[in-house]
C-alpha cells in the first residue's frame, strides 16, 4: 500500500551526482569487458546495463576505446593487498606466495579485459594502453620490493628494479599462457612465478648487485 498524502506532489526520483554515475558506467562495463571478448561488447550494451543513455555514456567516456581504457586503468589502479610483513612470522615465501595468489585473483576476475589488453600491447600501435601498462609494471615492481624487504637497496641499485620489471614481462607473458591458450592452470601458474620470483631474490639479485659493485668505478 502507497504512504504517499493524498494531493501531495509526487516524489521526486533521486539523482545521481555525476562521479557516482560516471562509477556506475565504468562498473558495468568493466563486467562486461571482463566476461567477454572487447569486440562483442557495444557502448549500447554498456548503457542499457548501467541504465543511462548512450548520449550520456558518450558524454563520460566517449568512444568504446575509451571507455575500455578506462576500465583497464582502473582494474591495474586496485590497490595492492597489504605487505603480509607487518604479521607476526610471516616469512618471504608466505609473503610472495599471498601477493602472487592476489594479483592472479584479480587478473582471472577481469579475464577478458586482461587478455585483450596484452593481446594489444603484443599487436602494437596502442600508446595509451602502452603508457597505462607501463605505470601499472613500475606499481607492482614498487610492490614486489616492498613485500619482499628490498626497497631501501632497490633505491640505490636500479639493477634491482631492472630484474623486477622483467620478472613481471615473464609473469604477463604466462597468465596469458593461462587465460588465453589454457595451457597452463592457474595452479600451476602460481608454482612457477613463486619459485622463480624466490630463485630471483635468493640466488640471483645477490649476485647483480655484487657484479654491479665490482664494476663501479672507483671514487678519485
Amino acid at each position: 500500500m502507497s504512504t504517499h498524502p493524498p494531493g501531495a506532489p509526487p516524489p521526486r526520483r533521486l539523482r545521481k551526482e555525476p562521479d557516482e554515475r560516471r562509477d556506475q558506467i565504468l562498473a558495468c562495463a568493466r563486467e562486461l569487458f571482463s566476461s567477454r571478448p572487447y569486440g562483442t561488447v557495444s557502448n549500447t550494451e554498456i548503457a542499457a546495463a548501467a541504465g543511462v543513455s548512450r548520449g550520456l555514456l558518450n558524454h563520460y567516456f566517449g568512444t568504446k576505446r575509451d571507455l575500455y581504457l578506462a576500465a583497464v586503468s582502473e582494474m591495474m589502479s586496485v590497490p595492492p593487498i597489504p605487505v603480509p610483513a607487518a604479521a607476526e612470522g610471516a616469512g618471504l615465501r608466505e609473503r610472495v606466495a599471498q601477493s602472487i595468489g592476489a594479483w592472479l585473483e584479480l587478473l582471472e576476475r577481469n579475464r577478458e579485459t586482461w587478455v585483450t589488453a596484452l593481446d594489444t600491447i603484443i599487436a602494437g600501435g596502442d600508446e595509451d594502453l602502452e603508457r597505462i601498462l607501463q605505470e601499472a609494471r613500475d606499481r607492482a615492481v614498487d610492490h614486489m620490493t616492498e613485500v619482499v624487504g628490498l626497497t631501501p637497496v632497490a633505491r640505490t641499485h636500479p639493477e634491482l628494479r631492472a630484474a623486477f620489471r622483467g620478472y613481471s614481462a615473464m609473469a604477463e607473458a604466462t597468465t596469458r599462457e593461462w587465460l588465453k591458450r589454457k595451457l597452463l592452470t592457474r595452479e600451476q601458474v602460481h608454482l612457477l612465478l613463486e619459485e622463480v620470483l624466490l630463485h630471483l631474490i635468493e640466488e640471483v639479485l645477490p649476485r647483480l648487485t655484487r657484479a654491479a659493485q665490482a664494476s663501479s668505478p672507483e671514487p678519485e
